[in-house]
């Protein structure tokens, strides 16, 4: 039951950051199976969307010139590792580190316009962005970092992120995870798409990127032939904990940003089995493809147990510099979020088994079998 003595946090679903011609794309290939009580979300989402592509054409005419003689970008540093491992807590940890920049949640929700819209929404519109995010109750805003992967889908990428909006249907792009079952044309157009954003977020703010997306951990070729020289932290975790946690996360994004009521649990859960698989398994087959020196693997449970320590491998592993002026901030954030309480989830024998029997050689070869 909802309690209704807390206050109910509203804030604007994610697809009303979308490009106008990649919101009808995903609504003709959804056979535009919006549900009634949903269907105003979707006639604002229609205005907001052409909005957004209109100040899309502002922006180009306004920086494109700029974006377009920016022949490169300072090599990223990618955290890569599967939903709930731990990814946000390293990459606001990296993000102590003034030497780096990152994309805003503003810069990732509204990527059509958001080097025109940036102070508008800093200044104006704050109290559309949630406090909390509704998986875990780590804070959000405007400001906080946020994965690249929701600007790529906001531009019209295929993404497993659009899964979100119709959620009692089969996934639209099931080979987006890891790029695979993309054309040559829809990759060229990712590879593109990622590039012109980066370099939009590098013509604001020149310092290195430090990027988190997930998908990312199965896409090591397509970035280190766009980036050769970028460096990746890997962060893991134990895969039974992460099955309930990940089940959970796309619940609630099902639950917040649909167009449908979700009613499929199974389908969530084969999603999470399905993606847990491709991540890993393609991760593990081309991560010796990262030259020595440019990749720090990372166990979740020891990194958290003693977070100076843990980052101060991923600086020394790297060769990043700047460890001791760092190590008194990391200090103060481990303090501050040392009454943090983890979510904590029973799994049954049945639903262990279940994910032993899905999972069992990726565990073992993650070092999560004894």
């Amino acid at each position: 039951m909802v309690d209704a003595s807390k206050p109910r946090e509203w804030s604007p679903r994610m697809w009303e950051g979308l490009d106008y011609f990649a919101f009808l794309k995903l609504m003709v290939r959804n056979r535009f199976a919006v549900e009634l009580p949903y269907a105003y979300i979707a006639g604002i989402m229609s205005v907001t969307n052409f909005v957004n592509t209109g100040f899309r054409f502002l922006q180009e005419a306004r920086y494109g010139r700029q974006i377009d003689e920016l022949t490169s970008i300072p090599a990223p540093i990618f955290v890569l590792g599967h939903w709930r491992t731990g990814t946000t807590l390293l990459h606001e940890l990296l993000m102590l580190d003034n030497r780096y920049n990152t994309p805003s949640t503003h810069q990732c929700l509204n990527p059509c316009h958001f080097l025109l819209s940036e102070r508008l929404f800093k200044e104006r519109l704050q109290f559309l962005a949630p406090q909390k995010r509704p998986m875990d109750n780590m804070p959000a805003g405007w400001d906080r970092p946020q994965e690249d992967e929701f600007a790529l889908a906001l531009l019209g990428c295929p993404s497993t992120y659009t899964d979100v909006m119709f959620p009692n249907r089969p996934p639209l792009y099931p080979g987006a995870l890891d790029l695979s079952g993309l054309s040559k044309v829809e990759l060229a157009n990712w590879k593109r798409t990622l590039q012109r954003f980066l370099k939009a977020l590098t013509v604001r703010d020149p310092r290195p990127l430090v990027l988190k997306s997930p998908p990312h951990t199965a896409r090591i070729p397509e970035l280190l032939a766009l980036f050769p020289q970028a460096k990746f932290v890997h962060i893991r975790r134990d895969p039974y904990t992460l099955f309930a946690s990940t089940t959970k996360l796309w619940q609630a994004l099902n639950e917040g940003h649909g167009l449908q009521k979700p009613r499929n649990p199974a389908a969530v859960e084969a999603k999470v089995f399905r993606e847990f698989r491709i991540l890993m398994t393609r991760y593990l087959a081309t991560k010796d493809r990262i030259p020595a020196g440019h990749l720090v693997e990372v166990r979740y449970e020891d990194f958290v147990r003693d977070l100076p320590a843990g980052m101060a491998a991923i600086y020394d592993g790297l060769n990043l510099g700047g460890y001791t002026a760092m190590r008194p901030k990391i200090e103060a954030y481990a303090a501050q979020t040392k009454d943090y309480a983890v979510n904590k989830f029973q799994l049954s024998d049945e639903l262990r088994g279940r994910i032993r029997n899905e999972w069992g050689d990726l565990i073992d070869r993650l070092g999560y079998g004894s």
